[in-house]
């Protein structure tokens, strides 16, 4: 069994298309078929059901998945292993990130890693799905480490390493009868409309996680996957919004306000528990962890 045949497969496995996974890995569709029906043959079992519109892995398939992983990783780290004998990490790491990052100078980050480490490639990604998508990325294989707020729980197969929080305040039109107030009782917002994120989005799931605790319900008049565009809405007067004020850079916009109780925002770097990270996203990890050490949940 040669890698390059575990590397397609995994390619179709994950884009569900041969199309788009020979276009990922830059190689012709027929010679991408070629190599899944020869991986099929040494196996002794089809791997993918074909359909019109669809490829979906069978069980055989479904079994192998997290082997290759395994094995692909496991070769990469024998890579890095020659590769810092002779000169220094090499490769690249995949870096999931979300639209809303300010509590981390994640620029500041990568800049600092590129100087110390110019032969490393930095992949980032930024998924609508929001944190949700990117731990699942995680666990799957797609990303090698990423920068999540999942306020209600991580999915297994992950080690969470939290690295910062603030409380999100409740926005709302400076011209608002509450824009004048010290705090809002949470109980006031019960039936409120609202401009939120995508279900997906940390910073969603903690509000909704909060009013749930609380025996509250809002309505969610829009939702929208950018920050300006609901700071704008609120402004406007079309709902309310709970927001980390790191995330709004001119707070004179709209009034923010704190509420009891309020929702915390709480980023954390994700990486996957079941294969080791190569030696560059070791090198990336390493480096965020010292930058921002875990938080003393003593306050000490």
């Amino acid at each position: 069994m040669e890698l390059r045949h575990l590397e397609h497969f995994l390619a179709v496995a994950e884009e569900g298309s041969f199309t788009r996974a020979a276009a990922r890995i830059h190689l012709v569709q027929s010679a991408l078929s070629v190599s899944i029906r020869s991986l099929e043959r040494e196996l002794g079992g089809r791997l993918f059901d074909r359909t019109t519109h669809r490829v979906e892995l069978t069980d055989a398939g479904q079994a192998l998945l997290v082997e290759a992983r395994r094995t692909l990783a496991a070769a990469d780290a024998a890579r890095d292993a020659v590769a810092a004998v002779h000169g220094g990490v090499r490769g690249s790491v995949r870096v999931g990130i979300m639209h809303s990052l300010a509590l981390i100078d994640l620029g500041n980050l990568l800049a600092r890693y590129n100087r110390e480490r110019p032969k490393v490639q930095i992949v980032p990604n930024a998924l609508q799905g929001g944190s949700v998508e990117l731990a699942r990325q995680v666990t799957e294989g797609r990303l090698d480490l990423a920068f999540v707020a999942l306020p209600d729980g991580y999915p297994p197969g992950l080690t969470v390493h939290p690295l910062a929080s603030e409380p999100m305040s409740l926005a709302c039109p400076p011209d608002h009868t509450f824009a004048s107030r010290r705090f809002i009782p949470l109980s006031e917002l019960d039936g409120a409309r609202f401009v939120d994120f995508p279900p997906g989005w940390g910073t969603r799931r903690s509000v909704d996680q909060l009013f749930l605790e609380s025996g509250l319900q809002r309505e969610i008049a829009v939702e929208v996957a950018d920050i300006p565009t609901v700071i704008d809405l609120v402004r406007a007067g079309f709902g309310f919004a709970f927001l980390s004020p790191s995330l709004v850079p001119e707070p004179r916009r709209v009034a923010l306000l704190p509420a009891q109780p309020g929702p915390v925002f709480a980023v954390s770097l994700i990486t996957p528990d079941d294969r080791p990270p190569s030696a560059a996203a070791r090198a990336l990890i390493d480096l965020v962890l010292a930058t921002y050490p875990i938080p003393d949940p003593s306050g000490s």
